[in-house]
């Protein structure tokens, strides 16, 4: 009798394990995961830092197998981004599709009252925050910051600084130099980041203030000249760290970095985040994307959750504070 209980003992022990197997291979298969191609939005024109950072990161995605279905980039940046930005607002609940972020994501809603705001959306991460950099052609005699700077203040109105869109991070950048350092520029927009390097390498501007990753192929060619990074701190990479900050240069303590960020539509699901959140992190982590920080000139800060939509309220309050001392509010 004490045999045929031991035995039925081990066929509840075998079968409560087998139970246990098969609840956890249920529970691997119930991760979510994308069931059809990833739209991949850029709020912003071919060539600029978003657009080549999202082309970048779609096939490391690719290449580590980090997800079942590929993520397909694509450009709307009418209205200054609005255009991706509605289209993502208007996607509430489809965890097919993604967003990257600058900080248009903030300054196109105050600077044309578009209805949109980044609440709209579904915090995803930060991947890295972008440097911005005071450009002039390399063939220009302007071999430091004061030098310009001189040349600006003597001819109020008739240097041009080209940029990013009207009132969007370069005009604000542009308004801050005004106001710190008493000068007058003639700001004029274009469309993307690519083309604002294209503009000063053909001598149609005479400066920039264009992310690192817009410039760095016209720099290492010779046809760009970096006079200061704006930031409290020099870079630390190597194709960088011999640029000086703008204290340095002119003894005034200016910074202004930008968000390059994830976001999906609003009303998805938690499991459906965890996908992106855990992807993003994996591609912070290939060789290949500390490469590309490295090369672009990029600051690494990967952020996500609490503290990501913390910093994202900070970040939003001070650009609405720039923008207004600047008259770029709508």
């Amino acid at each position: 009798m004490s045999k045929r209980f031991s035995g039925l003992k081990i066929l509840m022990v075998v079968a409560c394990s087998l139970a246990l197997v098969i609840t956890s291979i249920g529970t691997a298969k119930a991760a979510w995961e994308p069931k059809m191609p990833v739209e991949f939005i850029i709020p912003a024109g071919a060539g600029g830092g978003a657009d080549v950072m999202a082309r970048f990161i779609a096939p490391i995605i690719s290449k580590h197998k980090l997800s079942p279905k590929p993520f397909v980039v694509i450009n709307k940046s009418a209205g200054a981004g609005a255009e991706g930005f509605m289209y993502v607002k208007g996607q509430k609940g489809n965890p097919h599709v993604i967003i990257i972020t600058l900080d248009n994501l903030f300054t196109t809603p105050l600077a044309t009252g578009v209805p949109f705001n980044w609440r709209d959306m579904t915090p995803v991460a930060r991947m890295a925050l972008d440097y911005f950099i005071l450009w002039v052609n390399a063939e220009d005699p302007y071999k430091t910051v004061p030098e310009y700077f001189d040349a600006v203040k003597k001819t109020p109105g008739k240097f041009t600084m080209g940029g990013t869109g009207a009132k969007q991070e370069d005009q604000i950048i542009t308004v801050l130099l005004e106001q710190q350092f008493g000068l007058k520029f003639n700001y004029v927009p274009f469309k993307g980041g690519g083309t604002v390097a294209v503009e000063l390498v053909g001598k149609h501007v005479n400066s920039t203030v264009n992310n690192p990753a817009e410039a760095v192929s016209h720099m290492k060619a010779g046809r760009l000249r970096a006079l200061a990074v704006i930031d409290h701190e020099r870079m630390p990479l190597p194709d960088w760290k011999q640029v000086p900050t703008m204290k340095e240069a002119t003894g005034k303590d200016i910074s202004y970095l930008m968000l390059r960020g994830i976001f999906m539509a609003p009303g998805v699901k938690q499991e459906e985040i965890d996908f992106y959140v855990n992807v993003m992190k994996k591609v912070s982590e290939t060789p290949e994307w500390k490469k590309y920080v490295e090369d672009m000139g990029l600051k690494a800060a990967f952020l996500t959750g609490a503290d990501y939509v913390k910093w994202l309220e900070a970040k939003e309050k001070e650009t609405k504070e720039l923008m207004a001392s600047g008259g770029l509010l709508k």
